[in-house]
């Protein structure tokens, strides 16, 4: 059990660092295809590994040759903090205050497969859709407002939702959506991580895995962001298609095994 965990935080954070995914895309759908965990907990070890990844993968950028848009960025990590609260107090209102966990897995399994679907296609066709650059601080603020509601409620961290976003509303490459979207996960999980210990009692939590999940997550920022520099946005871009691919899949079979 402890290496699987060790594996499925290393994996999942390797890919995420890689590709600007996070990893709680990943993890959130694992988990709850294994079963082990209720929804609540599985939130909380996806975060603080998520978490783990992102601080290690932005002290290494700083020495590598990345852009970081750390102004749009910002506006969009404010935003989403903002957006994780409110998706966060939704989230434990159906789970923890009616006690539909079952329901609420259902549901959450079915919008991030229709949320992924969507950002597989845009990304086949990207090249004949027309991309925008935003620049208007209220409209930035806004859109890490909804970016950050959907990723907490959905407990995924927002990777794919960041990339996409980044580069259909920003025009960013593969490489530089990546590189920011690792920028904005820091403080969304961040953000989560402190809700958590204020709202609720972590010794409820089964979190015996986490500091394995940890580890895995400090590798996969160091293993992930060594890589970025040196593949091209084509083949950093084919990574997060296919990752984005079997992600989905994954969550259409948890629809029906719940």
């Amino acid at each position: 059990m402890f290496i699987l965990y060790f594996i499925i935080g290393l994996f999942a954070t390797t890919l995420g660092s890689i590709a600007g995914l996070g990893g709680g895309v990943i993890i959130k759908p694992v988990l709850d295809f294994f079963g082990h965990y209720d929804l609540s907990t599985i939130g909380i070890l996806s975060a603080a590994t998520v978490f783990s990844m992102a601080t290690v993968s932005l002290i290494k950028m700083r020495k590598m040759d990345v852009k970081l848009d750390k102004l749009n960025s910002a506006l969009i990590a404010a935003g989403s903090i903002l957006g994780g609260f409110i998706g966060k107090a939704v989230f434990n209102y159906f789970v923890i205050s009616l006690g539909i966990s079952k329901e609420m897995g259902i549901f959450q399994s079915i919008l991030l497969a229709l949320l992924l679907a969507l950002i597989f296609v845009y990304f086949k066709y990207k090249h004949a859709m027309k991309r925008f650059k935003i620049e208007n601080k209220a409209i930035i603020l806004s859109i890490g407002f909804v970016l950050g509601l959907l990723s907490s409620f959905l407990g995924i961290g927002g990777g794919p939702l960041n990339v996409a976003v980044l580069s259909l509303l920003f025009s960013m490459n593969a490489k530089n959506a990546a590189c920011n979207s690792i920028f904005i996960i820091f403080f969304s999980q961040l953000s989560a991580l402190v809700l958590a210990g204020v709202t609720t009692n972590i010794g409820d939590y089964n979190l015996m895995m986490l500091p394995y999940m940890i580890v895995g997550g400090i590798l996969g920022g160091l293993i992930g962001t060594s890589f970025v520099h040196k593949l091209t946005d084509k083949q950093i871009e084919k990574i997060f298609n296919v990752a984005i691919l079997a992600i989905l899949f994954i969550n259409i079979y948890n629809v029906f095994s719940y």
